[in-house]
């Protein structure tokens, strides 16, 4: 490889480095500090916290049960659940509205109100 040949790709890896850096902080200030998560346990209102304060929240519920949510550079998920099957501490990582993480066992569903909107309209699965 020639010094011109790993020059340009430095340079191409840095200007791609650059754009993704860039579109992140657009989609963050974009958001707003209106963007919500919700958090809901067998259907009642268990708090509601902005989407652009990071913050890791304990859920408890009465039977001793738990989630862990955490808000981070405006994405939201579960950390840890002490439910069986994990599926929601599996789950990626939310930040549009509209957006949802449930945990069956333990009756906790988390959302996101009025943050960003998707780009994509809907699924077409073949």
């Amino acid at each position: 490889m020639k010094k011109n040949d790993m020059i340009l790709i430095i340079s191409i890896l840095l200007l791609a480095g650059a754009f993704l850096v860039g579109y992140r902080r657009y989609q963050i200030m974009n958001t707003g500090d209106n963007a919500r998560v919700t958090v809901t346990v067998a259907g009642e209102a268990y708090g509601e916290y902005s989407i652009s304060e990071d913050r890791t929240e304990k859920i408890l519920l009465p039977d001793g049960n738990y989630n862990i949510l955490e808000i981070k550079d405006g994405y939201v998920s579960v950390s840890e659940a002490s439910c069986r099957d994990k599926i929601c501490v599996n789950h990626a990582h939310i930040h549009y509205s509209g957006e949802e993480i449930v945990c069956l066992p333990n009756k906790v569903i988390i959302g996101i109100i009025n943050g960003e909107e998707s780009d994509i309209d809907g699924f077409a699965g073949q």
